[in-house]
Formats: C-alpha cells, sequence, structure tokens
C-alpha cells in the first residue's frame, strides 16, 4: 500500500461540479493499494499518517503530528500510484488492485482514520476527480507499507 501525504492548508475533489470532500488544515493522502495488501498495510499507513510530526510548532517545523494539531484528512484513492513506467510511453497499472478490492480496502482506510477521531472526508471511488490543495511547506511525502524497514 502507498501513500502520497501533502501537509496543506486547505485541500477539496470536486466530481461533476460538486465539492465531494472538503478539509481545512490537515493532509491530503493520495492512496495506491495493490492485490497483496493486507490490514497489517492499513493498520500501519494510518499509524504513520496520523503521528508522523510535520506539522510545526514555534520554531520547530516539524514536531507536532495529525492527532497533536486535530487536523483533517482528505482521503482520495489513486490506483496510479501503482504505474509502472520502465518500459514504453505509456504506464502500466498491472500492480494496482483489482476494483472490488480495492475499494474495499479504501473503505477499511477511511474507517481506520475515522476511528482516530479526525474529521476524513473522501474522494469518490473511480470517479474522475479534480483535487485542489494548498500545499503548506511544501510538504509532501511518499509512504509505502512494504518498503525495506517498515514494521508489517
Amino acid at each position: 500500500m502507498r501513500a502520497l501525504i501533502q501537509r496543506v492548508s486547505s485541500a477539496s475533489v470536486t466530481v461533476e461540479d460538486s465539492i465531494v470532500g472538503q478539509i481545512a488544515k490537515g493532509v491530503l493522502v493520495l492512496l495506491g493499494i495493490t492485490n497483496e495488501d493486507t490490514e497489517k498495510d492499513l493498520d500501519y499507513l494510518v499509524d504513520k499518517i496520523t503521528n508522523l510530526r510535520i506539522f510545526p510548532e514555534g520554531e520547530k517545523e516539524f514536531d507536532l503530528s495529525l492527532l497533536d494539531i486535530e487536523g483533517q484528512v482528505l482521503a482520495v484513492s489513486q490506483f496510479t500510484l501503482y504505474a509502472d513506467t520502465r518500459k514504453g510511453r505509456r504506464p502500466s497499472f498491472v500492480d494496482a488492485a483489482k476494483p472490488e478490492f480495492a475499494k474495499e480496502m479504501y473503505e477499511k482506510f477511511v474507517a481506520k482514520l475515522k476511528e482516530t477521531g479526525l474529521k476524513v472526508e473522501t474522494g469518490t471511488f473511480q470517479a474522475m476527480m479534480n483535487v485542489e490543495s494548498i500545499n503548506e511547506g511544501p510538504v509532501t511525502l511518499w509512504l509505502d507499507s512494504k518498503a525495506e524497514g517498515t514494521k508489517n
């Protein structure tokens, strides 16, 4: 499971000219799911995202977590995080999870985030979405639950 997270002062997602999810200060999470992902991957990413110290306090740029500031989360499913661009000019998405499994895991991810007590908004699964954000810092981090050194 992969997540691209951005520290934002605001973010929103629009589907067919209607805002379906909108947050103030917090993180925008673009979530990619592969067929091998498990509940451990979900737990790892939820813990990492909510506890990473990526928010400023005074002079310290990276001192507070999303939980510390009671920030908000906009979670958007993003199968393209599993694009393979090594061959040719068109990306391959064979490593991305099949839609049924991806939707189930995405919904579990969102549910686990909500269990933390944070405000969580979402995009619309499999819809063409326009995502807008004001990346604060800018701070953008890549998380991979299968990366070497992760505790799964």
